[in-house]
């Protein structure tokens, strides 16, 4: 394939070549393979497409150009223009877009015998994680689209599988696929931007499945109870994970920010500081900004805060009575204070000055505990 000078092989194997181009990762298929995809040019199913192409379409905010360019000339003409810019053929092209970089793409690979799955992810979650469920922004018409909200954020998956697969097995892919990004979103405590929710995903993820065609044995499951599920599993979860430490430097270490756990709770960053103002002296409040790192990525201030958090979840779901609700989260607001003041004998008199706090009300009850942990933390 000669689709641009400045091409960079990724990955070859006997079965594909990976390359990247500016802002276009081209997969090329060297042998006939059975394609499970969403693009909106050659999608569904099939056995004849010889490229899968993801690409960065537009920056992640306020890039209305790009929009009004790729819905003024349709999607599939899009698709069109997009594979005569590379030199490749529209018929024979699977595409994918995003607003995440093609620099960022994580690459991860797994095999067991003679079996091997590659996963190649792009990833950003910052603008448009929701969990399945959640109020939707867009609705399809016999008109067109319409939209009700902006979206940013986009989980596109490229899964190529080495053996032949079942059609069955190739559906089923999809949901281990899926399964897998949830669960690095959760290890990732990933919330929704619609919803109080656990993110499962963003409302414009797409993919690529492909595995070669054969005459012979074909494998027939893809579940996670097998081999070939479990490298599923495991390629796009660590994919995913990957993604998402380059184009949103999330990783397990930084999630322990205290905007991350209790952001859905009313803990926002831009206005964290004001909220803090009436609860300490100028001193205080002083100190506080000065050091605001060392208070909001303390370990033990994110172990509390997610406690609070879980809390305030399962009040929410039903899982504990509401008759102990105001008590349990008082517990937990206490225990929040005595991190931040690194003084956990002090539970007691906290737990007794956060007589009146409310689960209802849980913003207003964590900044009254973080004021007090840091008021009393060098008295």
């Amino acid at each position: 394939m000669e689709f641009a000078v400045n091409r960079e092989v990724l990955v070859t194997t006997s079965e594909f070549r990976l390359q990247r181009s500016g802002r276009f990762l081209v997969c090329e298929l060297l042998v006939p393979h059975r394609v499970l995809s969403t693009s909106v040019r050659n999608g569904g199913q099939t056995e004849h497409l010889r490229y899968l192409l993801n690409h960065q379409s537009c920056e992640g905010a306020n890039h209305s150009e790009r929009e009004k360019l790729m819905v003024g000339m349709g999607l599939e003409n899009y698709h069109d223009a997009l594979c005569r810019e590379l030199g490749i053929e529209p018929d024979d092209t699977a595409s994918m877009g995003t607003a995440a970089n093609m620099n960022y793409a994580a690459i991860a690979q797994a095999s067991d015998e003679s079996v091997s799955v590659s996963a190649i992810v792009t990833a950003g979650v910052h603008g448009n994680a929701c969990c399945a469920g959640d109020p939707a922004g867009w609705r399809e018409t016999e008109d067109g689209w319409r939209k009700d909200s902006q979206i940013g954020g986009t989980i596109n998956t490229l899964l190529l599988i080495s053996h032949p697969i079942t059609d069955g097995a190739l559906a089923r892919s999809v949901i281990t696929m899926t399964e897998a990004k949830s669960a690095a979103l959760q290890q990732l405590a990933v919330r929704s931007r619609y919803s109080p929710e656990f993110a499962t995903g963003t409302g414009t993820d797409q993919f690529c499945v492909a595995a070669p065609l054969s005459d012979g044995h074909a494998l027939t499951s893809t579940s996670p109870h097998t081999k070939l599920g479990e490298l599923i599993g495991v390629t796009v979860r660590d994919g995913t994970l990957e993604a998402l430490r380059w184009q949103n430097g999330l990783e397990s270490s930084t999630t322990r920010l205290l905007f991350h756990a209790l952001g859905p709770f009313g803990l926002v960053e831009a206005t964290f500081v004001d909220s803090l103002k009436p609860l300490l002296t100028l001193r205080e409040l002083e100190l506080l900004q000065k050091n605001l790192k060392s208070i909001v990525y303390e370990p033990k201030v994110a172990a509390a805060a997610y406690a609070i958090a879980a809390v305030l979840d399962r009040i929410r779901h039903g899982t504990l009575p509401a008759s102990i609700a105001r008590d349990v989260f008082r517990q937990h607001a206490a225990i929040l204070a005595t991190s931040l003041a690194a003084q956990p004998d002090q539970w007691p008199a906290f737990f007794a000055r956060l007589s009146d706090v409310s689960p209802e009300r849980p913003a207003e009850a964590i900044f009254r505990a973080i004021a007090m942990g840091w008021s009393e933390k060098w008295r």
